[in-house]
């Protein structure tokens, strides 16, 4: 029987079957590589969000949290093998309980290394009680020529739950003149709350098929996405002065900004990937105050 979630955690899928879900995992690919577990609870204590329950499997783990503002949770995601092959699979489920505000992010980049034929697999599942708080901040992930990935992340919000997070990808290596001509990609996105989807995506990209053309990702490599809940009409405005200024200093960068009811979103195209990092965090280092009602207070590893 699965241990009891902490206080404030919505119920519904039990902690310790809701990843194993998320993909379905074919067997044989399972022995190829590393197999990879790590679930996270936070939960308010003695005046300031803690690391309650950690179980990990196989190299994937967190370092100590730190602590730069106070209550909040700052969390560094770590993977020591350094990158990601074909057979691998990598589950990570988050859950934060009421009152409780976690930021989670990367020293570094995710890279997907060229496969001989089995997919990597990753599903991260991040579950928010009503009343918290989860920032999701990872560094980009990078897909080498012939890598082969399916992946899922599933955000579950409960009431007036809290979420800002992006995803970032690089289809090849640009700087190296790479494109990701040759591999797959199969990812997904899904948003819900309160059991109600709220945005829900998938990009495919088989042996180069979906990179170019207007429907397509028009032969840039680099695809981003912000999500921010609680925005509002004013919020958007303020994303899209950021977003114009942020493309003013890139050349060949793309930015367009919408507003679904109160979920907030930016996309992102570009050539190159450092702009686009460097645009996520500006972005959010504005839109944080107006919807979390705190100063930004980037993770001190993004300094290193």
């Amino acid at each position: 029987m699965p241990p009891p979630a902490p206080t404030g955690i919505p119920a519904g899928t039990p902690a310790t079957t809701q990843a194993d879900r998320a993909i379905a995992h074919p067997a044989a690919a399972a022995a190829d590589g590393w197999q990879a577990r790590l679930r996270l609870e936070l939960a308010p204590r003695g005046g300031r969000t803690a690391l309650v329950r950690k179980t990990q499997q196989g190299p994937l783990t967190v370092q100590r949290g730190f602590y730069p503002e106070g209550a909040p949770c700052h969390l560094y995601l770590l993977h020591p093998p350094g990158g990601v092959v074909g057979g691998d699979r990598i589950d990570l489920e988050v859950r934060v309980a009421s009152g409780a505000h976690a930021l989670l992010t990367m020293p570094g980049a995710t890279k997907c290394y060229r496969s001989a034929g089995p997919v990597a697999r990753q599903a991260q599942v991040l579950q928010v009680a009503a009343g918290g708080v989860l920032e999701w901040l990872p560094q980009e992930s990078i897909l080498f020529p012939g890598a082969r990935l399916a992946g899922q992340l599933q955000v579950h919000l409960s009431g007036d739950a809290r979420f800002i997070g992006w995803e970032l990808l690089s289809l090849g290596r640009p700087s190296l003149g790479e494109r990701f001509a040759m591999g797959s990609l199969d990812l997904r996105l899904a948003l819900t709350r309160d059991g109600q989807p709220l945005l829900g995506e998938r990009l495919c990209i088989d042996d180069g098929v979906g990179l170019d053309g207007p429907s397509g990702l028009r032969g840039l490599p680099i695809v981003a996405t912000l999500l921010a809940t609680g925005g509002t009409a004013a919020d958007l405005a303020a994303a899209r002065a950021c977003s114009r200024e942020i493309a003013a200093a890139a050349p060949n960068l793309h930015l367009g900004s919408s507003l679904l009811d109160d979920l907030l979103l930016v996309r992102v195209l570009a050539a190159h990937g450092e702009p686009v990092l460097r645009g996520l965090r500006a972005l959010w280092q504005a839109l944080r105050p107006r919807l979390l009602g705190r100063a930004a207070s980037p993770p001190r590893i993004w300094a290193t």
